[in-house]
């Protein structure tokens, strides 16, 4: 019975931490309301049909789930830079974790700090890859 409440439990933390970042409330909204409000122009071009391979706006990307979003994120200041997140849960991560605010640029294998690299789409399902330049991009889509 013990082992049984466990693994309910368990499941409910997983099943919490899942749906985290897709949710909002009405205090995120406001916040997120608040940002976006003064950026409609930018909001006007985030409906660009962005292709593979495309360079994506850093406000557009979630930096923890290192996906395009399509619409402006939650920005986050840390040390004089922003970063962005999709949720509580990845401001709270960007905050407090070196490792989610840089990425291995996948052509010269060097960390990049991801509010200084050239970010492209690189499926279609909104997955990005974060480059020191863009020089290093082209380089590399030219081995793929």
């Amino acid at each position: 019975m013990k082992n049984l409440v466990k693994q309910l439990a368990l499941l409910l933390v997983v099943a919490f931490s899942m749906v985290a970042c897709n949710s909002t409330t009405k205090q995120n909204n406001a916040k997120e309301t608040a940002i976006v409000t003064p950026q409609k122009e930018t909001i006007q071009v985030t409906q660009q049909d962005y292709q593979v391979g495309s360079k994506i706006p850093n406000d557009l990307v979630c930096m923890v789930n290192d996906a395009y979003m399509g619409k402006p994120q939650i920005p986050v200041p840390v040390n004089g830079k922003t970063y962005y997140g999709c949720c509580q849960m990845c401001v709270g991560t960007l905050n407090n974790d070196e490792n989610a605010r840089t990425a291995t640029d996948p052509f010269s294998g060097k960390s990049v700090d991801k509010t200084e690299a050239y970010i492209v789409l690189m499926k279609e399902e909104g997955d990005v890859a974060y480059f020191e330049s863009k020089a290093n991009y082209v380089s590399y889509s030219k081995q793929q």
